[in-house]
């Protein structure tokens, strides 16, 4: 398959020139001034809220004056990810895709079609003459991977639709009727650097290649994470040896699994061999341990510049809190027709060590509030007794199944229509904007569905091409059908 090949064409030429605009999360200003020149370019109504929000509108074709009004959504903000030794300015550059068989892939960052390919989406609709549809109102939400800050601004009465398609979902098939909430927490640990003892030599180990993926979609695929495996060296060896940190290290993203870190540290110089051959046992017990989610693990130990160190209790504490923070699933769904769905977790998402300061970032998600609070107090707790302090986000609400959807009825006769089966009807563990579109539009109907991707908020991340044809005519589909006020 060629890029010549990609289909519907209307979609992958709306994709590649928004793969050419800067987006990362907070820095949205260019996509948000295209997407206002393409709807005064296409004489449609338009209209930018304070927090950069769009809405374009679109008047139903004839005949179907009388259709309820159908809102579709999508983010335009992206992960940005890149391979560590890549030179690429994801503020500047355009991502370059290729085609690797069925699957588009970028080179050497993140794609951007999470959720770039709901925007294509979007704009191939906007840009057709010949769809069957009733009123459409596109929706095109900002800052969503850092926070879900865009839909939570979004004041009542900036949309009118009657329903909501969320086009932000991974797996082409399923169609999303509700989701987890989450809450972040945050611990910064302060300090004052002092000098190490005269004799230490300062050792970096490393740890890289790790899958990652999303926080939410991943957590329950046995994946490892970068700071967590770090703090498990360290924390033995610091049993054995005695070590003082220098630096700490990992993941990047709130709701990324760690792909990805170092740390250095001063140690005896009698330790030093020692430690490199613990690490080479701690290496093949780990690549053991994680030998079908992690083929392409490594870890490396070399030595380091000497620098000033955290005070010994400062190490030993922060060492011994990252050694016991929990990370991974905590719980899966009681009810019996969702046992497979993770309830609740938490990730240990970030850490950033600065002069005098390390700050420490995890997510919590629960499809049951109550429990995610729990999970984000689990983990708050164990950041306080180890010294830091400790602030969370207010949080974004979990999205409840609304039994009654004339929405879901739709999108599900509508697949069946057009693929002669059924598709699923799930729940999700991420979380997705129509949770918070629930709080200020309680009567919405909302689903959500999208294209098969893969290695999301990774540089592995990947498109399946078949499926963005098969998304697009089961929303033509919708469109035609969608049912009278």
């Amino acid at each position: 398959m060629n890029k010549s090949d990609l289909k519907p064409i209307c979609v992958f030429e709306q994709f590649a020139r928004i793969n050419e605009i800067p987006r990362p999360s907070k820095h949205e200003e260019k996509i948000v001034a295209y997407l206002v020149d393409f709807a005064k370019s296409h004489h449609l109504p338009v209209k930018v809220d304070k927090a950069g929000n769009v809405l374009i509108s679109k008047p139903a074709t004839k005949g179907y004056e009388d259709r309820k009004t159908l809102i579709l959504q999508s983010h335009v903000d992206m992960v940005c990810e890149k391979l560590p030794d890549l030179d690429f300015d994801f503020q500047k550059d355009a991502i370059q895709t290729y085609v690797d068989g069925e699957w588009l892939k970028a080179k050497g960052t993140t794609l951007g079609a999470d959720d770039g390919i709901g925007v294509a989406i979007e704009l191939a609709v906007l840009d057709s003459n010949d769809i069957e549809h009733g009123p459409i109102e596109c929706l095109f939400t900002t800052d969503e991977e850092t926070g879900l800050t865009g839909a939570d601004a979004l004041e009542a009465g900036f949309m009118t639709g009657d329903m909501l398609i969320n086009l932000d979902s991974e797996d082409e098939g399923q169609i999303f009727v509700s989701c987890a909430g989450g809450i972040t927490t945050t611990a910064v640990f302060s300090f004052e650097r002092e000098n190490a003892p005269a004799e230490a030599v300062f050792l970096k180990v490393s740890v890289q290649g790790l899958t990652g993926g999303h926080s939410g979609d991943d957590i329950n695929k046995k994946r490892a994470n970068a700071i967590k495996l770090l703090a498990r060296f360290l924390y033995f060896s610091q049993e054995k040896y005695g070590l003082q940190l220098s630096d700490f290290n990992a993941g990047k993203m709130h709701n990324a699994i760690p792909r990805h870190g170092h740390a250095v540290f001063a140690v005896s110089k009698e330790a030093k061999e020692k430690l490199k051959e613990d690490l080479k046992v701690f290496a093949e017990a780990v690549k053991d341990e994680f030998h079908v989610t992690e083929p392409a693990i490594q870890f490396s130990i070399e030595e380091a510049p000497a620098a000033k160190v955290l005070p010994k209790d400062v190490s030993r504490n922060f060492i011994l809190c990252m050694q016991g923070v929990y990370n991974g699933v905590l719980t899966m769904c009681q009810d019996e027709a969702i046992a497979w769905l993770v309830e609740t977790s938490s990730n240990v998402a970030s850490v950033e060590m600065g002069e005098k300061d390390i700050t420490v970032v995890a997510s919590q998600r629960s499809n049951v509030m109550s429990n995610c609070t729990n999970m984000a107090n689990t983990v708050k707790a164990v950041f306080e007794l180890a010294g830091a302090r400790v602030s969370q986000s207010d949080g974004y609400p979990a999205w409840k199944m609304n039994p009654n959807s004339e929405l879901t009825k739709l999108a599900v006769e509508a697949y069946k229509n057009v693929f002669h089966k059924e598709p699923q009807v799930l729940g999700i563990h991420a979380g997705l904007e129509c949770g918070l579109f629930s709080q200020r539009y309680p009567n919405l109907d909302m689903v959500s569905f999208g294209p098969t991707l893969r290695g999301v908020h990774s540089p592995d991340e990947r498109l399946l091409i078949p499926t963005v044809q098969m998304v697009w005519d089961h929303l033509l589909e919708m469109l035609k059908n969608t049912p009278k006020r």
